[in-house]
């Protein structure tokens, strides 16, 4: 059974399409929460992507935009706007197809259809992501992308900054990271562990983020979610 992600926060529309497809043994997911797109995709895992384009937070656009990035899902755009420039720029963006509102919906059944026995054996694989700050943390790739720009990370300073976001606006002492680190085959004295901090601070500055991460003197460090100035 294929999963489908329908990016629609027009409540009456997506239940009538989540119905539809339903009947041709789709297994169709919904959004939770419009400001945490990326990461309920993540979770999800989905086979193709339908998304509307006016969306609560960011638009589909953008949101398409960091799919892609990191996938090469087959994403549909379903949009009332019937613009040539809305469609070109989801098209540029990588859509595979773009349907406008309103629409037939055996005609939205059909090219999910297509789009997924075109895709077949491409692979859908989605890397693992995770959304902090506005920006979009790529585990696999040790990339860290915002609106501002993107940077790449080495493997101890990934680690790191991954310990830190998934205990968010918690501290994580020293010792935890030395030893999670002296698990993970690297081994990490305590200054060492300094150094990677503070160089990952510096590369988080370069997209505004290094003041993001906290030091908690005695303590350790800690990622929050909004930025006091560094300790």
């Amino acid at each position: 059974m294929f999963k489908l992600l329908l990016i629609e926060d027009d409540t009456t529309l997506f239940h009538e399409i989540k119905d539809r497809l339903s009947q041709w043994s789709y297994d169709v997911y919904g959004i939770t929460d419009f400001s945490s797109v990326i990461q309920e995709f993540t979770d999800i895992k989905p086979d193709l992507v339908v998304i509307d384009i006016q969306l609560p937070k960011f638009d589909g656009f953008h949101w398409c935009r960091i799919i892609r990035a990191h996938s090469n899902i087959p994403i549909i755009f379903l949009s009332s706007r019937d613009h040539p420039t809305d469609i070109v720029m989801a098209m540029q963006l990588g859509a595979d197809d773009y349907i406008q509102k309103p629409f037939h919906f055996d005609v939205l059944i059909a090219k999910v259809q297509a789009t997924l026995r075109r895709v077949y054996n491409y692979n859908t694989d989605v890397i693992e992501l995770k959304t902090w700050c506005g920006a979009t943390v790529d585990y696999e790739r040790n990339v860290v992308t915002n609106d501002t720009g993107s940077i790449e990370l080495t493997k101890n300073e990934i680690f790191v900054l991954k310990m830190l976001i998934e205990q968010k606006n918690k501290i994580v002492s020293r010792e935890e990271l030395i030893n999670s680190l002296w698990d993970d085959k690297r081994f990490v004295s305590d200054n060492t562990l300094t150094v990677n901090v503070n160089r990952l601070r510096k590369k988080l500055d370069e997209i505004g983020l290094g003041t993001f991460i906290e030091t908690k003197v005695g303590q350790g460090y800690m990622a929050v979610e909004e930025a006091h100035g560094y300790d």
